[in-house]
């Protein structure tokens, strides 16, 4: 099971990540760059999104990016 807190934190170096009201794209947590780099990190985990086809709402919070996650190792 991955911790997509401890990846976030390795990703972005803010304890912010660990706030479960952080809205990640609007606090800047989650850039452009952010973004590639946590889906490279899942691809090396085996899991495979395809940025272009998933709701970029997810990627607002932990539990939204868990969401994307569960959803993917479900449609493998």
């Amino acid at each position: 099971m991955i911790d997509v807190k401890k990846l976030l934190y390795e990703l972005c170096e803010d304890e912010r990540v660990f706030d479960p009201e952080i809205d990640l794209i609007e606090s800047g947590l989650m850039d452009s760059f952010a973004m590639i780099e946590l889906f490279t990190a899942l691809e090396d985990e085996g899991i495979e999104l395809q940025p272009t086809r998933i709701d970029r709402n997810l990627l607002r919070s932990v539990k939204g990016i868990e969401t994307l996650i569960a959803s993917a190792r479900t449609n493998e």
